[in-house]
């Protein structure tokens, strides 16, 4: 195929703004499916992806369009839309020359319309603005072309209007993709060089990468090498996705398709990695790959029963090798034995791996306190941050001179209706109010400076209470700013619990332990002897809360006789529960564990 009939476009929106159904429309359109074949989603390939109405993964797919009398061929890459998959989209935009922008015609522009904007845009790509489901009859077309105008800066009459349900509009945007987007500029004459997107694990075919060629051509047998992980190996196959893979004899540059690398770990195959052939790698310059994910989120995952700890760590290996961004490595704890350290980019993110292992593995993990990466600054190094990601990691505090968290730049978009509740969530939180934009009279953006931490907790779930579902939030990572930290233990009858421990503001720290030691006198049952349930800083106890004992009945079996005689039975079960209180250990239930998860 000529490189100038080709087009590799993606489509960007915000989640729930109907990407996988016009995707569907186009699918009908180009008749790249049997009728017969075709249902909702279909480029959704999980089951959760389909029962949630989300996308989670990016998925290519190549049509076939006639116009004119010419054939063109149009690489397609459906794109999530929720803040935690932004990676996704970045990688995605990488593959292609141009981006169709979807806007719910209901709902209008919200965050993560203008953050995938704006990434489209830094990749230099031809943008096609399109209004969807303009067949509702609570779409207000007009005011959503508007907000359109207001943040693209283009002309009305460049606006699609479409309707990824029925249909309508469909034809013309295949029109517009063909005159609007430029075709691929690569060199089939030059040494191979193609840019990972994605990557999936295929236990035949070894490590499938999906691949833009931009230079050169690949094909069976070949042998090719990863240029920043060094790795080599041959080509098992190439081919394209229909949306199923469809092998072919070669991939030739301007091509969207996949490689089946044989490897056996994810890690030889990084994604943003250039392909080159293995005889040719001294000579070629590798092509601008993205960063290398970073986890945002950490939280640890134990199983409930300690004969499970194998079958765990298989099902998050396999989970892994589909999700180049989830990480995982073995730590233990005193009081929930041994587990995994998972690092998650967000609570949706967190969310998924924990259905997946529910649905697909039959794991249901018990999760402790999620929290974030901090830097802290030893005393006498201030050249040297020490990065840890839980609390138990937290050195002496007479060591410390500093302690850095990680701060995002918050974007809310909102009705102006809600600002005053809006703003009475946000006093809930450390947040640095920073600016508000009108995107048109009924419209804002709120921008503030936040911690990760307090957006990472239930920052969503207020918001969308606060404004009757409306508000939409999008966040990035902006830097590390130092604040009053401490670290807050628990302790359980003289006993620190690691489980329960956590890092605070300082100010926060008192109520924080007095919620959490009375979430525990709740949870845990009461033994022969008192415990006392401590939260404390460093060695100084902030909150107390104390289980009272059971008391035994002794003096029950005396019938007359002496007071002597009672007092004596008395005072040895003084002395025994003494006894019982230096040497009892206090068994804490998983449900005590549940209980202080939940705010």
């Amino acid at each position: 195929m000529d490189q100038k009939n080709v087009r590799n476009f993606c489509i960007i929106a915000h989640i729930d703004h109907g990407k996988s159904t016009l995707s569907d429309r186009l699918l009908e359109a180009t008749k790249t499916v049997e009728m017969r074949k075709m249902k909702e989603q279909l480029l959704d390939q999980m089951d959760l992806e389909r029962e949630r109405g989300i996308t989670i993964k990016l998925q290519p797919v190549r049509m076939k369009y006639v116009q004119a009398g010419v054939e063109y061929i149009l690489n397609l890459i459906d794109t999530p839309g929720h803040v935690d998959f932004n990676y996704e989209v970045s990688r995605s935009l990488a593959a292609v020359e141009g981006a169709v922008l979807l806007v719910d015609a209901t709902k209008g522009v919200q965050a993560q319309t203008l953050s995938n904007l704006y990434l489209a845009i830094e990749q230099g790509l031809e943008i096609i603005p399109v209004v969807n489901k303009i067949d509702l009859p609570n779409a207000d077309v007009a005011k959503t072309k508007k907000e359109i105008i207001h943040i693209l800066g283009c002309k009305e009459e460049e606006i699609l209007e479409v309707s990824g349900k029925t249909g309508l509009g469909v034809e013309k945007l295949l029109e517009k993709i063909i005159e609007i987007i430029p075709s691929p500029k690569g060199m089939a004459e030059r040494p191979l060089r193609a840019l990972i997107f994605d990557s999936k694990y295929d236990t035949y075919k070894g490590v499938v990468a999906y691949v833009r060629i931009v230079d050169g051509e690949v094909k069976r047998d070949d042998k090719i090498s990863m240029m920043a992980v060094g790795s080599e190996s041959g080509v098992v196959e190439v081919g394209f996705f229909k949306p199923d893979l469809q092998p072919v004899e070669n991939l030739a540059a301007g091509d969207i398709g996949y490689i089946a690398t044989g490897f056996k770990s994810v890690g030889d195959c990084r994604v943003g990695d250039t392909v080159t052939s293995s005889n040719l790698k001294s000579g070629v310059a590798s092509l601008p790959g993205y960063k290398q994910v970073v986890p945002m989120v950490y939280a640890s995952f134990y199983p409930i029963e300690g004969d499970d700890y194998n079958l765990m760590r298989d099902a998050l290996d396999k989970l892994k090798l589909n999700d180049a961004a989830f990480t995982f490595e073995p730590e233990s704890n005193v009081a929930l034995g041994r587990g995994f350290r998972c690092g998650f980019l967000g609570m949706l993110h967190l969310e998924i791996i924990q259905s997946r292992l529910e649905r697909e593995f039959d794991i249901s993990p018990t999760i402790t306190t999620p929290s974030v990466v901090y830097e802290i600054e030893m005393r006498g190094k201030p050249d040297k941050k020490l990065k840890i990601y839980s609390p138990t990691e937290m050195p002496d505090p007479a060591m410390i001179e500093k302690i850095y968290e990680p701060y995002v730049k918050l974007d809310i978009i909102s009705p102006s209706a809600y600002l005053g509740s809006i703003m009475e969530v946000m006093k809930n939180t450390r947040a640095e109010y920073l600016n508000t934009e009108y995107i048109d009279s009924e419209r804002m953006i709120l921008i503030f400076n936040c911690p990760l931490t307090d957006v990472i907790t239930n920052l969503h779930d207020d918001l969308k209470s606060a404004s009757s579902g409306y508000a939409s939030m999008n966040y990035e990572i902006k830097d590390y700013k130092p604040y009053d930290l401490v670290k807050l233990d628990i302790m359980v009858a003289g006993e620190k619990v690691d489980a329960f421990a956590r890092i605070v503001p300082k100010e926060k720290a008192f109520g924080e332990g007095k919620r959490t030691v009375e979430k525990l006198k709740d949870s845990i049952p009461r033994q022969n002897f008192q415990i006392a349930l401590q939260a404390a800083i460093g060695g100084k106890v902030i909150a107390r809360e104390t289980i009272k004992a059971f008391r035994k009945d002794v003096t029950s079996g005396l019938y007359g006789g002496d007071v002597t005689r009672k007092r004596k039975l008395l005072e040895k079960q003084k002395k025994g529960k003494k006894k019982m209180k230096s040497i009892g250990r206090v068994e804490i239930p998983s449900e005590a564990f549940l209980a202080v998860l939940k705010k």
